[in-house]
């Protein structure tokens, strides 16, 4: 007499099920952005456009001289502009697709429980929200690109050209370095204090960040001979995403690569070491 055994499905094991957990939740994301994508699209090219609109085409209609007189000043600062507008809009991404939705999952809406119920270490949950919050910056990047490059007024272009190694290299890197921005921002501040946030971290970042103007060009500000502007805005992230950009997307003057690239994984690594210790706190708290 035989006995029919019981076949026993071998467990799953904790870096299979931390994989699956992580690829669930990042598709989590990337569902709710495809079913509010039209909202996605709007507040992603909002900003751009009216920058790229104002500046390079209702100003040379009036005879507003922005970046020099006449057709070639305004050219010179659409070269300048346009990349800075791909920048900045990464850097957005970063904050309104992590930091914003963050500071309310911690908050009111304390989805963010559900989230860390996933079979997978806490800090896989953060690490989703970054990697998503990528994503959306080079979705992002993809659309404001083609826009910018083309809402001009007549005589007035920009001189792109575009250099794919520097694009396929410094664009993902910079949507990565955003989005750990977006983390440490949003572990750091309440849903209460969002508008401080704003106010005292994201304008400075985004004026000082070199989207209207190159780094080269700073050098005149200087006191006694220093230049002190020029030296304050190297703390500014954005300042190398910016100037990346323009290294991928024209020829005009820019930071130099081999200062670019080791300084904005610098500022990833740190900002994502920064956020999952946050993150982690937040959640044990």
């Amino acid at each position: 007499m035989t006995t029919n055994a019981i076949d026993v499905a071998p467990s799953r094991t904790v870096l299979a099920a931390s994989r699956y957990a992580l690829g669930a939740l990042i598709l989590r994301d990337l569902v709710v952005l495809r079913k509010t994508f039209r909202e996605f699209v709007l507040r992603t090219l909002i900003q751009p456009f009216l920058l790229c609109f104002v500046f390079l085409f209702v100003f040379p209609k009036i005879g507003q001289a922005v970046g020099g007189a006449g057709a070639r000043g305004a050219s010179n600062f659409a070269t300048v502009l346009v990349p800075g507008v791909v920048g900045i809009s990464i850097m957005f991404q970063g904050v309104q697709s992590i930091a914003l939705t963050m500071a309310q999952e911690f908050g009111f809406t304390r989805e963010i429980e559900d989230r860390v119920q996933a079979p997978c270490p806490i800090w896989l949950v953060a690490m989703s929200k970054v990697l998503s919050g990528a994503v959306q910056g080079l979705i992002a990047a993809l659309i404001v690109f083609p826009i910018a490059a083309v809402v001009h007024a007549a005589g007035v272009t920009a001189d792109l050209s575009l250099h794919w190694l520097v694009i396929l290299t410094i664009v993902p890197i910079a949507c990565v370095t955003m989005a750990g921005m977006g983390l440490v921002l949003g572990t750091s501040f309440e849903a209460r204090n969002i508008g401080l946030m704003f106010g005292f971290v994201i304008l400075p970042i985004t004026f000082l960040g070199g989207t209207y103007y190159p780094w080269t060009h700073l050098a005149p500000v200087q006191v006694g001979g220093f230049h002190w502007l020029q030296t304050l805005v190297l703390i500014n992230p954005l300042i190398y995403v910016n100037e990346g950009m323009r290294a991928a997307f024209t020829n005009a003057p820019h930071m130099h690569l081999y200062v670019v690239y080791p300084v904005m994984i610098g500022f990833g690594t740190i900002f994502l070491t920064l956020g999952l210790r946050n993150f982690r706190r937040r959640v044990l708290s």
